[in-house]
């Protein structure tokens, strides 16, 4: 399908002579998905449709106790410290943004009283400005109402450099501005086709001004709420315990009819992926646990009993290996891995050229993840509109061979290879998790037979994925030379995922490790084609500029992408819930509900 068809296809759903479903149905023809074509209706001033989810309680509460089990320990409770997925599925349970995103990549109002659109007045059509208009009747779980005001400090809070915040790139290129006490206007630089960032999904959850005002900047981390949240969601905060369990109580006062369905919520932290499984599979313990990165073939046997079943849920998630673009074994001005050294083997694009293919991903897929994780070269691989046909794999030690010897790298009397005196050994570190220590085993083993020494390092997960800023061993910090986990994408547009790749968001002790350019490679092209990508509105020229970026991360090997991995949950099969892959898995706890 070319522009000129796409365009004629948009302006019939305008003029009203093709209905969304039936646009939605020739873009999947074409491999386009919803969210996709979602996106593209939005952006030529076609409202998004509202959505309704199934939700049969009658009542509010009733439902006992929801128990769900994240084995990856909540540590904080404030969405803008949250580093990790765990710290804002935690925060989740009791904040809440302004809107999400559906399983479709439709925008779903929480807070908000209308998605904004052209119909409504809340887009312009110049693409710089949306007009959000809060739910009337929204009180925080204290009684104070949710205002502009809180908006406003959000907004001023996350970008503030002093607090240090992995929100800052949702708020950092806009001005918000109260029309009045229940109105902000979002104003962009330029023109902005994705939007929906500044206050929506996953970066967007709201917090009070009048607990968090005293505690902007430099004392951000002081704040007492950071541990003991006060939100608007379904769910009031009774207790928590770093690392180990969340607690929650039915909110009487939400602002939604006969919901919350459960009484409380308990979030329990710890254990493996496994144990997860196995409590909701198997025994029953649990009702539901996030993030089954588990071998596929254990998950098969536990489901045989029908206690639940898993769950998989499509989205952009990427576990991938990351090359140090520094050297995380020289401190400079009290920080390893500073922008200010460059790593001394892995800057030699042969050294990284080989590393790509030593990954055996076909074994990794078939032997470990199977349904759960697709062999990929791309790091952006979801909506397929974005998809790049230019990237390619291949896993062959003879060639890594021969292309190490040709750069100069020799075998020494160890097996080790070396140039110029410095040798091939690196530290390869990842979270504590079966399927991970397996894909490291996998990758050491083949980079013996090329004369690459690898020592495996295994990290804690709740360690791993620390929103603690003195802690050495963060994936953050990257105080080694190669590590490997999932990054996660948490809306239906590359934007804020490919903004990991920019130097402006370079992880470094003057933004507290909270930059999320965790690899430190940067790229004058890459920067051009991401601000390019930011302002045009164009959706064609735009996948293409996303596609571009995808080529160069990947072709210059400062990433090796693993396995594309689909959402996998475990669901007692007595629980309803409604999950998306571009969004938090409790991104509508407010609609969970269990049958009798």
């Amino acid at each position: 399908m070319n522009e000129h068809q796409l365009r004629g296809l948009i302006d019939k759903v305008k003029g009203g002579k093709l209905s969304r479903r039936g646009f939605i149905e020739r873009m999947a023809a074409v491999g386009l998905t919803a969210p996709m074509a979602t996106q593209l209706l939005a952006h030529a001033g076609v409202a998004h449709a509202q959505t309704a989810f199934v939700y049969k309680p009658t009542k509010r509460g009733g439902g006992g106790t929801l128990k769900v089990l994240w084995w990856q320990g909540t540590t904080l409770l404030n969405p803008h410290f949250a580093v990790g997925t765990k710290d804002q599925e935690g925060s989740r349970i009791f904040y809440e943004p302004m809107a999400g995103w559906n399983a479709d990549g439709e925008m779903v109002p929480f807070l908000a009283a209308e998605i904004p659109s052209r119909q409504n007045g809340g887009l312009s059509a110049d693409g710089k400005t949306v007009t959000w208009k809060i739910k009337p009747g929204v009180k925080w779980h204290d009684g104070k109402p949710l205002t502009a005001d809180d908006l406003i400090f959000n907004w001023e809070y996350a970008r503030d450099p002093a607090t240090a915040a992995v929100t800052a790139s949702a708020y950092r290129d806009c001005k918000a501005e109260k029309i009045d006490a229940m109105t902000v206007r979002v104003t962009f630089d330029k023109p902005t086709p994705f939007w929906a960032v500044p206050f929506c999904g996953t970066r967007g959850m709201i917090i009070p001004k009048h607990l968090f005002g005293e505690y902007s900047g430099a004392k951000s981390r002081e704040a007492p709420a950071n541990l003991k949240p006060v939100g608007t969601g379904p769910y009031r905060f009774v207790s928590f315990a770093p690392g180990d369990m969340v607690k929650g109580e039915l909110n009487p006062d939400y602002h939604m009819p006969n919901r919350p369905h459960f009484d409380a919520i308990e979030m329990k932290g710890g254990g493996d992926a496994v144990s997860a499984a196995r409590a909701v599979l198997q025994t029953g313990e649990f009702d539901y646990a996030w993030n089954m990165q588990v071998e596929d073939e254990i998950l098969k046997r536990m489901e045989v009993g029908g206690k639940g079943v898993t769950v998989i849920t499509p989205g952009g998630n990427i576990e991938h290996i990351q090359l140090n673009s520094t050297d995380p074994w020289t401190e400079v001005d009290g920080e390893r891995s500073s922008l200010k050294t460059r790593h001394p083997t892995l800057t030699d694009k042969a050294v990284r050229q080989a590393l790509g293919m030593l990954i055996d991903r076909a074994s990794v897929q078939e032997h470990i993840y199977g349904r759960t994780g697709v062999a990929t070269g791309n790091f952006l691989n979801n909506p397929p509109r974005f998809h790049s046909k230019n990237t390619k794999w291949e896993f062959n030690v003879d060639k890594a061979n021969q292309v190490l010897e040709a750069a100069g790298w020799k075998r020494g009397p160890d097996g080790i290879r070396a140039k110029d005196g410095k040798k091939l050994k690196f530290v390869y570190q990842t979270s504590i998790n079966a399927p991970r220590q397996k894909n490291q085993a996998i990758v050491k083993q083949a980079c013996q037979r090329a004369g690459i020494d690898v020592e495996l390092k295994s990290v804690t997960a709740s360690v791993y994925f620390s929103s603690d800023v003195a802690n050495p061993d963060t994936y953050g910090k990257f105080y080694c030379d190669i590590q490997m986990y999932t990054t996660t994408m948490t809306e239906p547009d590359p934007e804020l995922f490919m903004n990991q790749f920019t130097s402006v968001e370079v992880s470094a002790k003057a933004n507290l490790w909270q930059g999320r350019n965790i690899t430190r490679w940067t790229n004058p092209e890459y920067d051009k084609a991401y601000k390019e990508a930011e302002g045009e509105l164009d959706p064609i020229k735009r996948a293409a500029l996303f596609i571009k970026m995808n080529d160069l991360v990947c072709g210059d090997h400062a990433v090796i992408p693993v396995v594309y991995r689909p959402r996998a949950s475990a669901v007692s099969s007595k629980l309803k819930v409604t999950l998306s892959g571009w969004d938090n898995d409790l991104f509508n706890l407010v609609n969970w509900y269990r049958e009798a």
